[in-house]
C-alpha cells in the first residue's frame, strides 16, 4: 500500500511536467504560506507540520490532529498596500484519517478606477473616478490517511481558484496537491510536498467592454486582449526535521527544506530542468509553552542595477505563545532588508477546539 501511494504521487507529478504551455509564476500567491510560526521558521516545515495548516503545507500532517482545530491569519504586504487572510478547519475522522478546510484571500482594494477621469467635453471630473479591487483567493478541500507502514501518512488536496481585476476580467482554476511524511525514531521527521501535480489550469473571462477603455490609454499598447488561459507547473518540496529534547523543560526543532521548481528562475540553484532553494529553521520551545523561532529562506540571484547579480535571501523571526488549547503567533519577515521583499508582520491565531469541551 505505500508503495502505490508513492508511486501514484511521483507518477502525477510527471504527468503534470508534460505541460508545455505553461508560466513559471502563475498564481504566486499560492506560494507565500500560511501560520506566522512557519513564517518564523523560513516555511521550512514541510516534514513537521501536524495542524490545521498541514492543509496548505503537506495534507499528510492532518493525520496528527487530535481533534477539531480552527486557525486564522493576517499579514500585510508592500507597506500595507495589500492584505493576506487565511480561515482555516480541521476536523479528525477516526484515529486513522482527518478531513480539512481551507480559505485563502490575497488582495489590494480600494484601487482607483481613473478610465472614466475625462468626461466626454475633454475636462477632468474627479467624481468619475471609481474604486476597485484586485483579489486572488483559493479554497482547499484536504484529505489526510495514515499509512499501513508504522511511521507513514500521506494526504491529498482539490483546490479552486478564483481571481478577480474588478469588472476587468476573473478566472477560474482547479489543481491537485499530494503530499507524504514519515515520523522515524529519535526525533527524526520527513516529508514530501508536491504541488499542483496534475499542473493547475486557470480559465479567464475578459469583459471586453471594460477592456477597450484602457485600450488606448499608452499609444501602441494593450492593443490585443491578453491570453485567457495560465498553467501552473508543478512544484515539488522536500523537508527533513530534527527534534531534540533538553532536559524536560526545553525542546528544540532543527529543519531543512528544498523547494523545488520545474523550471529555470533565480532560485539558488537553477538549471533548465529544475531550480532549487534551500531553508532553514529552527524553533525553541520551553515548557511546551512559549516559543521563539528563527529561519532564511527564498535565496535568490537577484540582478543588480550596476551590473551582475547577488545572493538575496529572506530571513525570519517569530514568536510564539500557547495556553491549553490557544496558540497566538507572531512573524517578522525579511529582518534587515536582505531580499527584494518588503518586510511584513504576520499574526495568527490557533484554537484547538476540546479546550471548549
Amino acid at each position: 500500500m505505500t508503495k502505490q501511494a508513492l508511486y501514484f504521487l511521483f507518477l502525477l507529478l510527471g504527468i503534470g511536467l508534460q505541460a508545455q504551455t505553461a508560466r513559471k509564476y502563475s498564481n504566486e500567491f499560492l506560494n507565500i504560506g500560511v501560520n506566522a510560526a512557519a513564517f518564523g521558521m523560513a516555511n521550512a516545515v514541510t516534514a513537521t507540520t501536524n495542524d490545521v495548516y498541514a492543509g496548505y503545507w503537506n495534507p499528510a500532517g492532518l493525520t496528527r490532529i487530535e481533534d477539531h482545530e480552527i486557525a486564522l491569519m493576517h499579514a500585510n504586504y508592500f507597506a500595507n498596500i495589500a492584505n493576506y487572510d487565511y480561515l482555516g478547519s480541521a476536523l479528525k475522522i477516526d484515529d486513522e484519517s482527518s478531513l480539512g478546510i481551507h480559505v485563502l484571500r490575497f488582495g489590494v482594494d480600494n484601487i482607483l478606477n481613473t478610465t472614466q477621469l475625462i468626461d466626454d467635453q475633454g475636462q477632468i471630473d474627479y467624481d468619475r473616478i471609481s474604486l476597485f479591487s484586485a483579489a486572488d483567493y483559493a479554497f482547499t478541500f484536504s484529505y489526510a490517511k495514515n499509512l499501513p507502514l508504522e511511521g507513514f501518512s500521506f494526504g491529498v488536496n482539490a483546490k479552486v481558484i478564483h481571481r478577480i481585476i474588478g469588472e476587468f476580467a476573473n478566472s477560474w482554476g482547479f489543481g491537485l496537491d499530494a503530499g507524504i511524511q514519515f515520523q522515524g525514531k529519535n526525533g527524526w521527521e520527513f516529508g514530501a510536498m508536491a504541488r499542483d501535480i496534475t499542473t493547475t489550469y486557470n480559465t479567464w473571462s475578459i469583459d471586453e467592454d471594460a477592456y477597450s477603455q484602457v485600450q488606448d490609454a499608452v499609444e501602441g499598447q494593450n492593443q490585443e486582449l491578453p491570453e485567457t488561459t495560465e498553467i501552473t507547473l508543478p512544484k515539488l518540496q522536500l523537508g527533513v526535521a530534527k527534534n531534540f529534547r533538553i532536559r524536560y523543560d526545553w525542546d528544540i526543532k532543527a529543519a531543512l527544506d528544498l523547494q523545488m521548481r520545474f523550471a529555470q528562475t533565480q532560485d539558488l540553484i537553477a538549471t533548465e530542468a529544475v531550480s532549487v532553494s534551500p531553508a532553514l529553521g529552527f524553533q525553541v520551545g520551553y515548557l511546551n509553552l512559549v516559543y521563539l523561532r528563527g529561519g532564511v529562506g527564498n535565496f535568490q540571484n537577484v540582478e543588480q542595477l550596476e551590473g551582475g547579480s547577488k545572493v538575496g535571501f529572506q530571513p525570519g523571526f517569530g514568536l510564539g505563545f500557547k495556553y491549553k488549547g490557544i496558540h497566538i503567533d507572531y512573524a517578522f519577515t525579511d529582518i534587515g532588508d536582505q531580499s527584494v521583499a518588503l518586510y511584513s508582520n504576520v499574526f495568527s491565531l490557533k484554537i484547538d477546539w476540546r479546550v471548549f469541551r
